[in-house]
């Protein structure tokens, strides 16, 4: 019973994450052999200036070991307040 929680920034159309839930949906039932019925997609947006904490430091650096796909980029605090992307 995969349940795929994708967390992105604002802006991306309802069709754009209904392609990618379908999208995901098909390569779990391919990969598991699951049926439709058994997979679940969550979309959860997160405004920018909420991504280093909430996305970045809680859910890659503090689970690194979990992730089977490592983000190209690093945060880093940009004048000791907030966090931008490193590339």
């Amino acid at each position: 019973m995969p349940h795929v929680i994708v967390k992105l920034r604002p802006g991306k159309s309802e069709q754009q994450k209904v392609r990618l839930t379908e999208a995901i949906v098909k390569d779990v039932m391919d990969v598991f052999n699951y049926g439709e019925e058994s997979v679940s997609v969550a979309i959860e947006e997160v405004p920018a200036e909420d991504w280093a904490e909430k996305v970045y430091e809680r859910d890659i650096v503090e689970n690194s070991e979990k992730l089977y796909k490592k983000p190209g980029y690093t945060m880093r605090r940009a004048g000791g307040s907030r966090h931008e992307p490193v590339v």
